[in-house]
C-alpha cells in the first residue's frame, strides 16, 4: 500500500502542475488584452455636434482617460441620423476597445424604432457604463412674452401651427417630448430637426423657432445668459439647477416626464477585461468633485450601476421607447 501510495503523488503532482498550466493559458488572452490596452489612440464617438449635452461630456471623459492611460483619447463628432451615425461608425470598428460611443437613449432606444439601421444597437455596442441622466425641459425663446406652460398652451391654441419647435434630430428625446406635449395639451407645433442641440438654440434664441424641450445639459448655459427662458421641467423632481422652474406636472400638465440618459458604450465583442477596465475607470472619474460639479451643473443626477445593471437597463429603455413610438405612431417623417 505504501507503494501504491507512492506513486499516486508524483502522480497527483503532475495533474496539479497540469492545470496550473491550462488555467494559465486561458488567463493569457485576457490578460493580454488588459495589459497591452490602449495601444493607440482611442476614438470617442460622439452622435451630436460640438458644444452640446454629449459633446461636453465625451470631453470632459477624453481629458481624464487622456491622463490616466497617457494615451490620446480623441472626440470625434459625428452628427445626424438621431445620433447613428456615430453608433453605426463605432458598431462596425474593430473590437479592441478603441472606438468609445458616448450615446444617449435618442440613439440607442429611440432611432432604432424609427430608422433602418445597418447594425443591432443591442448585440453590436457593448455597454460600458452609466454616466449621467438629466430632465428635459420646456424652453422658449427669450424674445417671447410666454411666461408659464400655461400661457404658452393659450397661445399656441390661438395660433394653431403657429409654434414651430427644434430637437437635435427626428427620433430625439426632444422630438418625443414636442409630440407627447402636443398629445398631452391638445395643440399643434411643427417639429423642426437638427444636427445637434447647439445649432437648434441659434434659431430658438432669434426667434426663427419659438419652443425647444431641450436637455439641461445641452441648454443651461443658454439659460444662464437670459437667452432661453424655461418655463418646467419634465421630470418628477424640480432640478436643484432651477429650483424656481416648476415640474411640468406643478404646472399642469400630467403624466409626461421626459429625460435623457447619457451611457458610454464600446464596440460589440471587445474583450471582457478591457470592457472591466473602462467601466472602473469610468466610476472612478465619475466620482471626481470637478466631474460631479460639472455634472450636477448640467442638470445631471449620476445613476451607479454594474456594467450588467446598465445592459439590462439599456435593454429595457429600448422595448420601453418602442412600444411608446408604436403607440404615438411617430415615424421618420413625423
Amino acid at each position: 500500500m505504501k507503494k501504491a501510495h507512492g506513486h499516486l503523488l508524483p502522480l497527483r503532482r503532475i495533474l496539479s502542475a497540469v492545470l496550473i498550466g491550462v488555467a494559465g493559458l486561458a488567463l493569457a488572452p485576457a490578460a493580454q488584452a488588459q495589459s497591452a490596452w490602449p495601444g493607440k489612440p482611442v476614438r470617442i464617438m460622439v452622435g451630436a455636434s460640438a458644444g452640446g449635452g454629449t459633446d461636453v461630456i465625451a470631453r470632459m471623459l477624453a481629458d481624464r482617460f487622456t491622463d490616466t492611460w497617457k494615451q490620446s483619447f480623441v472626440v470625434e463628432n459625428r452628427p445626424g441620423a438621431s445620433n447613428t451615425i456615430a453608433a453605426d461608425l463605432t458598431a462596425k470598428a474593430a473590437p479592441d476597445g478603441h472606438t468609445l460611443l458616448v450615446a444617449t437613449n435618442t440613439g440607442q432606444a429611440i432611432a432604432p424604432h424609427m430608422l433602418k439601421l445597418s447594425y443591432d444597437p443591442l448585440k453590436d455596442l457593448q455597454p460600458v457604463g452609466m454616466i449621467v441622466e438629466v430632465p428635459n425641459v420646456v424652453l422658449v425663446s427669450a424674445t417671447l412674452p410666454i411666461k408659464t406652460v400655461a400661457e404658452l398652451i393659450a397661445d399656441m391654441k390661438a395660433k394653431p401651427q403657429g409654434y414651430r419647435y427644434g430637437s437635435s434630430g427626428v427620433g430625439s428625446t426632444q422630438h418625443l417630448a414636442g409630440e407627447a406635449f402636443d398629445l398631452a395639451t391638445g395643440v399643434k407645433s411643427i417639429h423642426v430637426p437638427y444636427k445637434g442641440s447647439s445649432q437648434a438654440h441659434v434659431d430658438v434664441i432669434s426667434g426663427a423657432v419659438q419652443l425647444m424641450f431641450d436637455t439641461t445639459s445641452s441648454s443651461m448655459p443658454q439659460i444662464r445668459a437670459g437667452k432661453m427662458r424655461p418655463l418646467a421641467v419634465m421630470s418628477p423632481r424640480r432640478s436643484a439647477q432651477l429650483p424656481e422652474v416648476p415640474t411640468l406636472a406643478e404646472a399642469g400638465v400630467q403624466s409626461l416626464e421626459m429625460s435623457t440618459w447619457y451611457g458610454l458604450f464600446v464596440t460589440g465583442g471587445t474583450p471582457a477585461p478591457v470592457v472591466a477596465l473602462l467601466h472602473n475607470e469610468l466610476r472612478r472619474v465619475l466620482t471626481l468633485p470637478e466631474v460631479s460639479q460639472k455634472l450636477a451643473g448640467l442638470g445631471g443626477e449620476q445613476r451607479d450601476m454594474t456594467i450588467d445593471a446598465f445592459a439590462a437597463f439599456n435593454r429595457a429603455e429600448f422595448q420601453r421607447f418602442g412600444k411608446l413610438i408604436a403607440e404615438a405612431k411617430i415615424g421618420e417623417g413625423k
